[in-house]
């Protein structure tokens, strides 16, 4: 009878378009790896911590023989060290070499470098053993060090919560680091202080973190609008248009910084140049003057030297009169010598693109950078924010208000399942509460109120002081959107129809016509996520609103254009990506939750 085989464990893939292996796909089994045990691997990734084990030295093997017969030649050659020394000593050799011996440095004892390792495929990180015959110490041990090893896994050889290791017998590859310049260390560092160091701040444990769920909120994104039939549009960076009609935007242009130093009114010979002739016909002059001997020459030295000192005296006036008026340069520039021949900008808002390709494709969305060039203080708001914008074909307010919130509902879900062992860090680490904000907006309720009703509710806080005095028409701030939706319905929030004054041209006309049918979706913590609209279909009121705003009508001929000719029915929203990544990770401040962060006044990296 044949004896039944454990069945053998399939050897680990290596990692697509890599060879080594993922350290998420070993430590992330059910079994914590163990049932790799035994396999050889090669993994890499940067030490996030390390510590030295040295190694006992080995005592000589005691003398377990019986006992034997010793001859006296025997005995004498024993003793022979013994005598050489005693002859040293009185040679006076015996303190030279006691000298020696404490100037030589010693042989450095054997260790092991015991580092931990992670190559941001995941929280957890893998022990990996290296003898210092591989690989000095003072090479692997240093945080950051980026180290390729090959060895065999094996249980740990060590107590501690580990249920696996790597025993390297090959060091493929070491990335050294600098100690004294490098940001980074052992100890924890508060995020403010990992902003300067952008570049280098994935390397942590809480910001790879963050950015693993960030990533999978944009997987989360572009899964949804495919599972729902829109397609994917990328509408322009930069623009002629000026989309919500508030100028607040960067504009775009070639024509700033040029280089007039080699461009002057001396047929291309610098200032400098003919100020240096100067201190040379200087010297003729007086030379020829020494000289006595030709007149004439001294004459025509004389005047040239006068004709090239009025001329510098007339380039430096025009110089300075240029540098005067550099200040008020960017208002005069010619732009049809631009590089565009015409104004352009980066776009705040992809939303009047999009509507053309919905007027012909039904449903479109776009994924990408919207750039506000104001100057505000705000921890949710940047100069370059990521932004999910739609458009729907067919379609009123109450039919983008749906999609907002299955929107919300859909991605909080499923970083939900798909994001468990991140956030049971985050939440171990950053916020406590951050698992059960998700679960809110996943399965719980939306509340909807008008604005006219979100200012009367505000206006009845009498408890509570606000610094901007609530009245009708008032932009509602930070302030006024924290204690709605965390201390009055304690749920997330939509607020519709306000104030034309507040929402851009191209919303549609409510009836009374002084409110348009705009919505902002707000939620507890980070305030604003969704703003949203149904988009004014008709060419009148349309064209009207583009007066009314002050705005410059050549911009827009080709936005009037779309509803002269078989104008529909859209709307749709802008969701504002970043301030989201702040709600499911706990994080205070969106320069936190952003890989490069663009702010006022800073754009480092």
């Amino acid at each position: 009878m044949a004896s039944e085989q454990t069945p053998v464990e399939a050897p680990l893939a290596l990692s697509k378009y890599s060879k080594r292996v993922i350290l998420k796909t070993i430590l992330d089994r059910p079994d914590g790896g163990v049932g790799l045990i035994g396999q050889r691997v090669v993994v890499g990734g940067w030490v996030k911590s390390s510590r030295e084990f040295r190694k006992e030295p080995v005592a000589p093997a005691p003398d377990v023989g019986g006992p034997k017969d010793v001859s006296c030649v025997e005995v004498l050659q024993s003793r022979l060290p013994f005598f050489k020394s005693i002859i040293k000593v009185f040679a006076g050799e015996y303190r030279i070499r006691e000298k020696l011996d404490t100037v030589l440095p010693k042989p450095p004892q054997p260790s092991i470098s015991i580092l931990q390792i992670s190559d941001g495929s995941g929280v957890s990180s893998l022990h990996v053993l290296v003898d210092s015959s591989l690989a000095p110490p003072s090479q692997v041990m240093p945080t950051g060090t980026c180290v390729l090893a090959e060895g065999i896994l094996q249980k740990p050889s060590l107590q501690g919560k580990e249920t696996i290791e790597l025993k390297a017998d090959k060091i493929l590859h070491i990335g050294t680091v600098d100690q004294d310049r490098y940001p980074l260390s052992k100890k924890r560092l508060p995020l403010e202080s990992l902003r300067d160091s952008a570049h280098f701040r994935p390397r942590t444990t809480t910001v790879a973190s963050v950015m693993r769920i960030r990533s999978a909120l944009t997987q989360a994104t572009h899964t949804f609008f495919q599972q729902n039939g829109f397609l994917y549009v990328q509408v322009p960076v930069i623009t002629t248009t000026d989309c919500e009609g508030f100028g607040e935007n960067f504009q775009v242009t070639t024509l700033l910084g040029k280089d007039q130093s080699s461009v002057d009114d001396n047929g291309g010979v610098k200032l400098e140049t003919i100020k240096a002739s100067i201190k040379e016909k200087s010297k003729q002059v007086e030379e020829l003057k020494r000289s006595k001997s030709n007149k004439e020459a001294l004459a025509a030295a004389i005047q040239d030297l006068k004709k090239t000192t009025e001329l510098v005296s007339q380039l430096e006036a025009k110089q300075k009169e240029k540098s005067g008026k550099s200040h008020t340069q960017s208002n005069r520039l010619d732009f049809s010598q631009d590089f565009f021949s015409c104004k352009t900008y980066l776009t705040v808002s992809g939303r009047l693109h999009l509507e053309s390709y919905a007027s012909a494709l039904g449903k479109v969305y776009s994924f990408g950078p919207r750039f506000h060039a104001h100057k505000s203080d705000s921890k949710k708001l940047l100069a370059e924010m990521w932004m999910v914008e739609l458009e729907i074909a067919f379609s009123e307010l109450e039919d983008s208000m749906e999609c907002a919130t299955d929107f919300l509902r859909f991605i909080c879900k499923w970083i939900l399942e798909n994001c468990t062992e991140d956030l049971k860090f985050i939440s171990k680490r950053v916020d406590k509460l951050v698992l059960d904000r998700l679960q809110f907006i996943a399965t719980g309720p939306f509340e909807k109120i008008s604005y006219t009703q979100a200012v009367d509710v505000l206006k009845q806080a009498n408890e509570r002081k606000f610094q901007t005095k609530v009245e009708w028409g008032v932009s509602l701030n930070e302030e006024h959107e924290s204690y709605l939706t965390d201390e009055i319905y304690k749920k997330p929030l939509i607020i519709y129809d306000h104030p034309k004054q507040l929402k851009p041209f191209y919303v549609r006309l409510n009836a009374d016509g002084k409110t348009v049918a705009a919505f902002d979706v707000i939620v507890p913590k980070v305030g604003t996520l969704i703003r949203g609209s149904q988009n004014e279909e008709r060419y009148n009121t349309l064209n009207a609103r583009i007066k009314e705003s002050g705005l410059e009508k050549q911009q827009y001929e080709w936005y009037l254009d779309l509803h002269r000719h078989g104008a529909v029915n859209c709307s749709g929203f802008s969701f504002l990506f970043d301030p989201l990544v702040l709600y499911a990770t706990g994080l205070n401040d969106v320069r936190d939750a952003v890989p490069f962060p663009r702010s006022f006044g800073k754009a480092n990296n």
